[in-house]
């Protein structure tokens, strides 16, 4: 049975006339007739009482009838939802990011993809980078910010396009007397410290063990949103990226060279291709950041690594 078919004896069920029917078809009557004869060895029944000036249905065309209106309906349902998609009018983008980028970058990137793609839905996954990737070799994302590690390796299942190269700044509830700080000057200075699995907790003990020293935690554990409240409360300083510090409203110091950073990039799984509200949110995420690094709205200490 083809969805052919099904249109052309709809179009001889409600004009009840072949030649009618193949003129509202848009084919050759003789063309049509066949199609129905078609259809009817195939379904082991007549579908019509055919008598000169009269068409009308059997009871096998009654019972087929309102089953053919709802296939053909489905199918173009089907063919609409497909179109919508296609055209990004619908979709669904899941995106992973660690919980730094999700206070920073990711939400204005995502402002700018729903103002063009209200109809697409966005989710967003929080995560360490380790979890990320696992999650996207899983295929439970279809994209994610990452945060590349110091070797530069990634897996090999991975398309990975390096975006920004951040620094890395100290917060504190009160502004420092100096302009710039060595990561010696953190020996002996109790620190508030993320939970262990956070990059960011990774990279500032690296940094302080590279420097001779282990460092002391006035209170470790937290996620982005509750470090920074231990920081406004005095409890101490803490180890943050460049644009989570500019959003703060903490006083922020930056290191002296060689200074701490991190490299951020977007990666999806390299066999699996995207899919087109995903295409379009990889899209949207690198032109804005070269907009933004054109107008000069990069945090300072932040550099585009795009070409």
């Amino acid at each position: 049975m083809q969805l052919q078919q099904l249109r052309y004896f709809l179009a001889v069920a409600e004009t009840r006339h072949f030649t009618r029917a193949a003129e509202a078809a848009h084919v050759a009557q003789p063309s049509l007739s066949q199609q129905i004869r078609a259809l009817e060895r195939e379904l082991g029944a007549e579908l019509f009482h055919r008598t000169r000036g009269n068409i009308a249905l059997t009871d096998a065309g009654d019972a087929l009838l309102p089953l053919a209106r709802r296939i053909l309906a489905d199918t173009e349902s089907a063919r609409l939802a497909v179109q919508e998609t296609v055209q990004l009018r619908r979709g669904r983008v899941r995106l992973g990011a660690p919980p730094s980028l999700c206070t920073s970058l990711v939400p204005d990137v995502l402002r700018v993809f729903r103002d063009r793609y209200p109809g697409v839905t966005l989710m967003v996954r929080e995560g360490g980078s380790r979890d990320l990737v696992g999650w996207l070799a899983a295929g439970e994302l279809d994209l994610a910010l990452v945060i590349t590690p110091p070797s530069g390796e990634q897996a090999p299942a991975l398309a990975v396009t390096a975006l920004l190269h951040e620094e890395l700044v100290l917060v504190a509830a009160e502004r420092q007397a100096r302009r710039k700080v060595r990561v010696t000057e953190l020996k002996g200075r109790p620190l508030v410290m993320f939970r262990e699995g956070y990059d960011l907790r990774e990279a500032t003990l690296a940094a302080c063990r590279a420097a001779g020293f282990e460092p002391e935690f006035a209170v470790e554990g937290g996620e982005m949103d509750a470090v920074l409240g231990f920081v406004r409360a005095g409890i101490g300083p803490a180890v943050v990226p460049g644009m989570v510090a500019a959003r703060s409203g903490l006083a922020v110091t930056a290191f002296a060279g060689p200074g701490l950073g991190r490299t951020i990039a977007v990666a999806h799984g390299h066999e699996v291709p995207l899919t087109r509200a995903a295409e379009a949110l990889h899209t949207t995420l690198l032109a804005h950041l070269r907009d933004a690094a054109r107008s000069g709205e990069l945090p300072p200490g932040t550099t585009l690594l795009l070409p």
